[in-house]
């Protein structure tokens, strides 16, 4: 070994293959298929209808889906026309088919089959990051492994996406998260969502950071944040454009909370990330 380069070698437990953005046209169903790797999707936007070993599948945005491998799966719904999910393919080695990883520090990897990512933007950004490499170098097992294993390290923070949420505090909570889901592009705020519930602003704040760890203001600006990186990734639109779609009026408000969450401004972030392979139906 050169002394003056650092080499390591140990084997992940994974390995990475081919993965991609698929984005709907309105036809088609999945096929029917059983496949030798895991497949981790996780749905952008729209809804993905899934069925695997007779087990049924409502997959919606921001929630992610972990196929297994030598099980039949297919769709049980047409692909619907603003459907857009990503994906990508992995494989553990024999002898680890079925159990648990098991970290040095004696930790374990749980990973919830359906899961309700809690940072969507971080696991948007993952996949982008995996996708632009691949475009740019073809699939490198070792740096894409990494990269997977995040991913399904972000899905141990998350909960499963048919958990209940016990209790009226909660509910209110989970009603509050999918108004942001839904309105975050409007003039919305703590203040217009407490009122849409109808409750108190600074009660549903204490118990939306209870719940979700993070300020009523935080979620709006993440969930406004996400749209924003997944426009920008496309480049259809202008920098002012992605800013009035994604819920602002100010421009150069945008472009500070951009630079803020990101470490980095609308436009370098377009050009790291521009390059995805895409696949449609």
């Amino acid at each position: 070994m050169d002394e003056s380069t650092f080499e390591w070698a140990s084997p992940l437990g994974l390995e990475a293959s081919n993965g991609g953005l698929f984005v709907s046209r309105g036809t088609g169903v999945h096929p029917s298929r059983v496949i030798h790797s895991y497949e981790l999707i996780f749905v952008k936007q729209g809804m993905l209808a899934l069925h695997e070993a007779g087990r049924q599948f409502e997959v919606s945005a921001g929630e992610t889906l972990l196929l297994w491998p030598g099980r039949l799966h297919g769709g049980t719904a047409p692909f619907a026309p603003d459907l857009q999910f990503f994906w990508v393919h992995f494989t553990l080695p024999e002898a680890a088919q079925g159990q648990t990883m098991v970290w040095p520090d004696s930790s374990v990897l749980r990973v919830p089959q359906h899961a309700l990512i809690e940072r969507r933007e971080h696991l948007t950004g993952l996949f982008q990051r995996l996708l632009n490499d691949q475009e740019l170098y073809g699939v490198q097992p070792f740096p894409d492994s990494l990269t997977i294993l995040l991913m399904l390290w972000e899905l141990t923070r998350s909960r499963g996406a048919t958990a209940s949420l016990d209790g009226a505090p909660q509910r209110l909570a989970a009603s509050a998260d999918r108004l942001i889901r839904t309105h975050f592009h409007e003039a919305i705020s703590a203040s217009t969502i407490a009122d849409q519930l109808g409750c108190n602003a600074d009660y549903l704040g204490r118990i939306f950071r209870s719940v979700y760890g993070r300020t009523l203001t935080d979620a709006v600006h993440d969930r406004r944040m996400l749209h924003a990186a997944i426009l920008l990734a496309e480049g259809r639109l202008t920098i002012d454009q992605v800013a009035r779609e994604s819920g602002f009026e100010d421009c150069g408000h945008f472009r500070r909370i951009f630079k803020r969450s990101k470490g980095m401004t609308p436009n370098a972030f377009r050009r790291l990330h521009l390059r995805v392979h895409v696949n449609t139906a």
